[in-house]
């Protein structure tokens, strides 16, 4: 059995379907922390906290991906204690939980941003000291280390900035965000235009998961890995530009001014050659997938125009997951 939990997330539920077309149990665990109604609700409405609920659960044998969490700079500095109280406490409650359990393989999903400011355009790999700079990623570095001192079967997989379509859609997120602004007409705005940032599909990532399970599970025990391609490295402006030739529509401009700081241009050569991984999604099918589904309005394109609210992690109800375990 799969237990995916975070997994009716942007990126769970990507992985959830994909395992699925494989053939593979899998067990969705998910809080419902935005309160999504537009879901397949098939799955337990567990919070990670909840460990009464847990012990319900048959964890033997299992692999257990952990997605769950405050994803993304905005939304944790949004709920700084929530966002501690989730990402770092409970997090490390739930990995000693786990500890307890004859479990086969745990993997923790992390991120590239743990690499934060680098001062130069050379490519950082998984020995790069890591310099994490939002609450989001100090958390991620803080439960990386508590996980390297276990003696669980791990593997930590840093995901760079992801893209793609999803059932649980995000605009939050760069690549979608400027095609679908663009698509709209919009006026957009871009800060930090010379920064890099790696990116990969969201599907690339449930087949990475896939193949540390089943396909890779000696190679990628008890290691790092960062999970994209090295060809998806560009820099904001490079992207908008891309984009605004594909979608010619809307406008943009850069602004001085810095409210994102982060630099890092990333190594995936090791995925490749310890895994045999390699990405089969680039930026161009990202961009041509996203206007494809918004021309047939997979979205409510009458929602985008009024506002972003319900495709990312921008609100949550947090007296709810405050008090969860109160309910």
């Amino acid at each position: 059995m799969n237990y995916l939990i975070g997994g009716n997330g942007y990126i769970g539920n990507v992985v959830n379907n994909y395992f699925k077309r494989q053939g593979l149990d899998t067990c969705v665990i998910d809080s419902n922390l935005y309160n999504l109604d537009y879901l397949n609700n098939d799955y337990p409405e567990i919070d990670l906290r909840n460990f009464d609920k847990l012990d319900k659960l048959n964890f033997n044998n299992s692999n257990i991906i952990l997605l769950a969490g405050l994803v993304g700079d905005p939304i944790t500095k949004k709920y700084p204690e929530l966002s501690s109280e989730i990402n770092i406490n409970s997090t490390k409650k739930l990995i000693k939980y786990i500890k307890a359990k004859n479990i086969n393989k745990f993997i923790f999903i992390s991120t590239c941003s743990n690499y934060g400011l680098q001062k130069n355009d050379d490519l950082v790999d998984e020995e790069t000291e890591l310099d994490p700079k939002s609450l989001y990623a100090k958390a991620k570095v803080e439960i990386e280390k508590y996980i390297f001192e276990t003696n669980l079967d791990y593997t930590v997989l840093r995901f760079a900035t992801a893209f793609g379509h999803s059932q649980r859609m995000r605009f939050d997120l760069t690549l979608n965000e400027f095609t679908a602004k663009l698509f709209l007409d919009y006026n957009l705005e871009i800060y930090d235009s010379e920064t890099w940032r790696p990116y990969c599909h969201v599907v690339d990532f449930a087949r990475a998961i896939f193949n540390v399970i089943y396909e890779n599970p000696k190679n990628s025990s008890k290691q790092v890995f960062n999970i994209g391609s090295n060809e998806n490295n560009i820099t904001k402006k490079d992207l908008v530009k891309k984009i605004h030739k594909k979608v010619n529509k809307g406008r943009y401009s850069f602004i001085e001014k810095s409210i994102d700081p982060r630099n890092y241009k990333v190594n995936f050569n090791k995925s490749e050659r310890e895994l045999g991984f390699k990405t089969a999604f680039n930026i161009d099918y990202g961009i041509n997938e996203i206007v494809e589904n918004l021309k047939q309005e997979a979205y409510s394109l009458s929602e985008l125009e009024d506002s972003f609210l319900n495709y990312g992690n921008f609100k949550i109800d947090s007296d709810k997951h405050l008090n969860y375990l109160n309910n």
